[in-house]
């Protein structure tokens, strides 16, 4: 009956359509203008405007959007693709409304029995514009995959080019007592190249689809916005995709300053400072109410009442709360149950002493059942809820219903910061659904006898199915993050071990884990935990070219666990910490080791990191390679104050220069500053002044760091 109704609406469409031979259509503000075409019934863009940078985008060809449907993923030889040419257009539409410009155009193919409607969205005060696709099939069917924007550009380029969805380490291999390194160096194979931005050079415009596990990436010219699906749109059903965004900037040298700014319009909350204790460091897997209450008194006695810091946001539990230790613990009817002899049922009893402290209650929780977890998995599968060989699936629907539940109660119960930890897999090892549970299933892979970790699925033959599975998991867990933020707008969530750096997960999450990185930095003295981490920020920024905001990075540090160090020791290795700007300080520490000495540099650590914060959403790094000995920082500006740390790594004295312009991040370049340091060794800075424009010489001694802070004193 709805095929009947399908036809019939058709004909309708087609025979009240009023669409000529050709049309042109446009949606403008003062920062973009996109031309459409509607030539012989097919829909195209004919023209991008880049008014920032007075440039027009040089379009080879636009296919305008392109679909793979079929009867089943593994349903071999029934894919077909259809792109906008394949599609006759039956009506346009145009509106305006509370500042939005807007065009809807339907399209329709009579031989597959499709209607898709093809929306543009321009905010009149905003430099980008976005783009989605409304598909309802008459006869049901599997869309595999779809590409929101499909264009040939001159420019095309694709920034992030790795693509390595790994199950099983190549850096490191499990043995039957579990990891050793297979070769030496960091793990830096976990690169899935899902949700990255691409852009177009000369014209200064970046793309891509506004959807953590979108597939973006460029062919020789062709610039391919999508990402797949592989789920079934019955018939009558209308599929709405993700949205595309299309922005652009006055010059591509700063195109990522750009693109930054736009993600964080789309944050589900704004950038904030999340100051936080974590009791792993203290406690490992042994924490429970008395130790937790004796840590969480100590900071705020020794940093609050004794020094007069800020109260920090929140103390976290680690790993260890849950009942998960004993022979019969079981989860069948809750998941994450609190181990009671550890501590209260519903944390009365932590939360009200946290509350005494002026702060906030946080969680480590692993969605896959990771680590202390890690021996519910067998007893879950057991008990019908989907589990992959050693985790569990996030595409699973009993246990992923189950877990959003207990994830809601949870956030009902005030707990105000979220540690995801263990998603799709962790530092070494990768899990993936082959099994169709909440997931496409790719039989003719004939992956029977695999297990979900197998090595040989880290051979690329088998990145559909893998991707078809961190698609389907990322869908389930962002609609869970966002329920999350519906009952507390205030929370701050982390996702941690098992995900994947784009910067669209922050449309749900605050902070992403720094990946390929060992929790704790190593290294010969503090230079050399610096240099571990930073190398490794390096890596991902410089040398990979990710494109995601370092403010948002959660990198497990500083961490302090026994004193004896001086104090320009760990005052040097704090303040580089902190200059790298993320938003979210986590103090891993030992409570009971500390000296007042080592709380006097946490607290004056404090102090600076507050004053500079309004910078953070800026920051970048500055200098050479870390591993290479050469000098580094980085740097963060707004249209008040700035700052710049630098690091020696080497054995010996440097001079390094950094010039106050746009490359370096100054966003006032009329402007003069005065420059301080709140650094023992940088004082024979304090007082001077510089504009924006000069360039300032700094000398460093092997493994020196210094940090110099500057404020504006007036601007022409």
């Amino acid at each position: 009956m709805r095929s009947i109704l399908y036809f019939l609406l058709i004909f309708l469409v087609t025979v009240m359509s009023c669409v000529p031979g050709q049309d042109h259509y446009t949606l403008s503000n003062q920062y973009i203008t996109r031309t459409l075409s509607v030539t012989n019934g097919t829909l195209s863009t004919t023209a991008i405007t880049n008014k920032m940078a007075e440039r027009e985008v040089a379009i080879q060809y636009s296919d305008e959007f392109k679909i793979r449907i079929s009867k089943g993923t593994s349903e071999v030889g029934t894919d077909h693709w259809l792109t906008s040419k394949d599609f006759e257009v039956t009506s346009v539409s145009e509106y305006n409304k509370a500042g939005l410009s807007g065009l809807s155009v339907d399209v329709q193919n009579v031989d597959y029995s499709l209607l898709i409607t093809v929306h543009y969205e321009l905010e009149e005060d905003q430099p980008y514009l976005r783009k989605y696709l409304e598909i309802t099939p008459a006869k049901s069917l599997t869309l595999e995959q779809v590409t929101v924007e499909n264009h040939s550009f001159e420019d095309a380029f694709q920034p992030y080019q790795l693509k390595q969805i790994t199950a099983q380490s190549m850096n490191f291999i499990t043995t039957p007592t579990g990891y050793r390194p297979n070769r030496p160096g960091n793990v830096t194979d976990y690169k899935f190249g899902l949700g990255q931005p691409l852009y177009t050079t000369n014209s200064a415009t970046f793309w891509g689809v506004e959807f953590p596990a979108s597939t973006n990436y460029v062919e020789d010219t062709e610039l391919n916005c999508g990402y797949l699906w592989g789920k079934e749109i019955k018939a009558g059903d209308t599929y709405r995709t993700y949205k595309a965004v299309v922005g652009v900037t006055d010059d591509y040298q700063y195109i990522d300053d750009a693109f930054y700014e736009y993600i964080n319009d789309i944050k589900i909350r704004p950038l904030r400072l999340q100051v936080q204790y974590n009791s792993w460091f203290d406690y490992y897997q042994q924490v429970d109410r008395e130790k937790f209450q004796k840590s969480v008194k100590k900071i705020y006695q020794e940093l609050v009442t004794e020094r007069g810091a800020k109260p920090i946001n929140a103390y976290v539990i680690d790993d260890g709360w849950q009942d998960s230790f004993s022979e019969d613990a079981d989860w069948s009817d809750q998941l994450w149950k609190v181990n009671t002899d550890r501590f209260d049922k519903d944390f009365a009893s932590s939360r009200e002493l946290v509350r005494a402290q002026e702060g906030t209650l946080g969680l480590w929780y692993s969605p896959g059942c990771f680590f202390g977890a890690n021996r519910m998995v067998k007893k879950l599968g057991e008990q019908g809820f989907e589990s992959l060989d050693f985790s569990m699936s996030m595409s699973g629907p009993k246990y992923m219903d189950a877990f959003e539940k207990r994830t809601l109660e949870l956030a009902r119960l005030g707990i105000s910061y979220f540690k995801f930890d263990g998603i799709f897999g962790h530092l070494y090892t990768r899990a993936f659904e082959l099994n169709g549970r909440g997931a496409p299933k790719m039989s003719q892979l004939n992956t029977a006898g695999f297990t979900s970790t197998d090595p040989r699925l880290n051979d690329s033959r088998y990145d559909e199915l893998k991707t078809y599975y961190l698609v389907a998991g990322t869908e389930r867990l962002v609609d869970i993050f966002s329920k999350v933020s519906s009952i507390n707008p205030g929370v701050f969530m982390a996702i941690t071990n098992g995900a994947y750096l784009s910067p669209w997960w922050l449309q749900y999450i605050d902070v992403v884990w720094l990946i390929n990185a060992a929790d704790g930095a190593t290294g010969e003295g503090r230079s050399g935990e610096l240099v571990y981490r930073d190398d490794i920020y390096h890596d991902i920024w410089i040398k990979e070219n990710t494109k995601f905001p370092m403010h948002a990075i959660f990198n497990h540090e500083p961490k302090k666990v026994e004193t004896g160090e001086s104090k320009e020791q760990f005052s040097e290795y704090l303040f580089m910490n902190l200059s790298r700007g993320t938003g979210f300080i986590e103090f891993y520490i030992k409570t009971e080791n500390l000296s007042e000495q080592d709380w006097d540099v946490m607290a004056e650590g404090l102090e600076w990191v507050y004053d500079v914060f309004p910078t953070f959403q800026n920051v970048k790094m500055h200098g050479g390679a870390p591993a290479r000995s050469e000098v580094y920082g980085y740097t963060a500006w707004n249209n008040e104050q700035g700052y710049a740390s630098f690091h020696n790594p080497s054995e010996e004295t440097r001079k390094y220069s950094i010039s106050l312009n746009r490359a370096l991040g100054v966003k006032n370049m009329k402007a003069t500053y005065s420059i301080s340091s709140p650094l023992h060794n940088g004082k024979e800075h304090d007082g001077k002044n510089a504009s924006a424009g000069d360039t300032i010489s700094i000398t460093l001694k092997p493994k020196e760091v210094k940090v110099l802070n500057f404020q504006i004193t007036n601007s022409i």
